[in-house]
């Protein structure tokens, strides 16, 4: 549930509603509905506000999931994000220390490629 369409799908299926269902509760086709959820529509602005009240969700959620979603949606490795998942559950002095190391390789990859 990773984009605008699976997460109305996914909410619609929950509630246990029809695209026909939704689309009456919206003021749009069923057609339409279909089409955000597979075609990647994207829906005005008050048709976003409508999908959410009728889902019981907030706009934002269906733009942009949650946390992990935004994670998943914007990392790629795996690996890594399993691990900042875990750098998350650390202290906060211990999470500071990964950063900063996390930081001296940025700028280390940084001045490597000035020099090239």
């Amino acid at each position: 549930m990773n984009d605008l369409g699976g997460r109305i799908m996914q909410l619609r299926k929950e509630k246990g509603l029809s695209q026909t269902d939704l689309a009456n509760q919206v003021g749009v086709s069923y057609a339409q509905i279909g089409r955000y959820e597979t075609k990647g529509t994207q829906p005005s602005a008050d048709i976003l506000k409508k999908l959410a009240d009728a889902l019981n969700t907030t706009s934002d959620f269906l733009m942009n999931g949650n946390k992990d979603d935004k994670a998943v949606a914007t990392l790629n490795d795996n690996e890594l994000l399993k691990q900042f998942k875990e750098v998350d559950k650390m202290s906060p002095e211990d999470q500071d220390t990964i950063k900063k190391l996390i930081d001296t390789f940025i700028i280390k990859a940084k001045i490597k490629q000035l020099l090239l």
